[in-house]
């Protein structure tokens, strides 16, 4: 499986961003995961295709996650973005017992 994620960019405290991405096949779960520097990666936000959605308490209210089955793809509505939001951000599933990563987009939040 293939993911190819987008959006990410520069953005002021307040600001929101979309970030999308687009698998190559159907998976179960797809995810955002974010990885600020010198810290580990972590969760940020999942969706199963049943619509079963997880989200970080960081994130609560102010991200929401969505998906189109048909089209394969997961999107990441960032609004009332903060300076600790800034990362690069990783599309994330699943399939064949494996866990897939997207090349990673950098999000910037200036204050």
């Amino acid at each position: 499986v293939q993911l190819q994620a987008s959006g990410g960019g520069l953005v002021q405290t307040g600001g929101s961003l979309r970030l999308s991405c687009v698998a190559s096949e159907r998976t179960f779960i797809m995810g955002w995961y974010r990885q600020a520097p010198g810290k580990q990666r972590e969760v940020v936000a999942t969706i199963s295709s049943v619509g079963h959605i997880y989200y970080a308490d960081s994130v609560k209210g102010r991200f929401t996650i969505s998906r189109d089955i048909r089209k394969n793809t997961v999107a990441l509505q960032m609004n009332s973005l903060k300076a600790e939001d800034t990362a690069v951000y990783y599309c994330n599933t699943h399939k064949y017992g494996l866990e897939l990563w997207g090349q990673g987009t950098q999000v910037t939040v200036s204050s």
